[in-house]
């Protein structure tokens, strides 16, 4: 038997007090209105922070406290490009000098004796 069915309806109408009470309890009860409605992002996580300005991590990376677009490229080298947000160029010798792109791991501070290597630049320019 459902709630509905034992609700007796005829005797609601003639007392409207307890009806009438429980559905102005119910409307301004918070605990529903209180719920996050929107699917965007919630504010109860730290913004990623990069130099002391907050960034979208989706969009954007930090390297050495400046800001960039993930799709951001820079020279390694004379002849060679890398994507600073995902890669860092090393110098290889001291001699002539020749570049090696590494990876940068997610996580942990990336350096370049330690990362793992994506590619050695050329010392010449490809013709």
């Amino acid at each position: 038997m459902h709630i509905a069915e034992k609700f007796n309806w005829a005797e609601a109408r003639r007392q409207p007090g307890p009806v009438c009470l429980t559905i102005f309890l119910l409307q301004c009860a918070k605990v529903v209105t209180d719920a996050p409605t929107a699917s965007g992002p919630w504010l109860c996580q730290p913004a990623p922070r990069c130099g002391g300005q907050i960034y979208n991590p989706v969009e954007q990376c930090c390297d050495d406290d400046t800001i960039l677009p993930l799709n951001r490229t820079r020279l390694c080298g004379p002849n060679c490009t890398f994507w600073p947000c995902f890669e860092l160029c090393c110098p290889e010798s001291f001699g002539p000098q020749k570049f090696v792109v590494k990876l940068k791991v997610l996580g942990v501070k990336s350096r370049c004796f330690s990362s793992p290597t994506s590619r050695n630049c050329p010392r010449k320019r490809r013709t």
